[in-house]
């Protein structure tokens, strides 16, 4: 198996093989161009923390606030994730204050809109529901109802920018 195929390990073999021929014969990154020609604008962190601030405004309005949105391009050397949600809690003046906080990884600046929206569903979602369990998924689903094929698209992503970058 291509090293590039470990985002995609533990999907279905059918579909993990049918990105390898892809990659073998050199179709995978103009099918990936295809399926998403553009990239979106969101590229300062206002701008990004106002796009997901309109997300939980129309779907969780009575969870708590989030303290900032931000590109961190230290995320995918960690378990190659591709986005954080943190939950701090800090001890002020006696009173314990929680702070929420959600990190995407600074290869998503140049991403589709789409696979930007996913990732900042997720961490959303990983507000009210700290697990990734069923109750997790089907808030996912509610803000996003493509949010499985996008999930897996993001991974397709991160195969695409390895193999481009091996072209540069």
């Amino acid at each position: 198996m291509s090293n590039h195929l470990r985002y995609i390990q533990g999907y279905p073999t059918h579909l993990v093989e049918q990105v390898e021929r892809m990659i073998q014969s050199g179709k995978f990154s103009t099918w990936f161009d295809k399926r998403y020609p553009d990239r979106h604008e969101i590229k300062s962190e206002q701008a990004l923390y106002q796009y997901a601030m309109d997300i939980k405004q129309r779907y969780m309005r009575k969870t708590p606030p989030i303290k900032k949105v931000v590109y961190d391009g230290k995320i995918h050397l960690i378990n190659n994730a591709l986005g954080l949600h943190t939950f701090v809690s800090k001890n002020h003046g006696g009173k314990l204050r929680s702070v929420n906080e959600i990190r995407i990884a600074n290869v998503f600046k140049d991403a589709p809109e789409a696979l930007l929206r996913m990732l900042v569903v997720h961490e959303l979602a990983h507000i009210k529901e700290k697990e990734h369990d069923k109750a997790f998924y089907q808030l996912c689903c509610h803000m996003e109802p493509d949010y499985h094929q996008l999930e897996f698209d993001a991974r397709l992503y991160m195969i695409y920018l390895e193999l481009s970058k091996g072209k540069a």
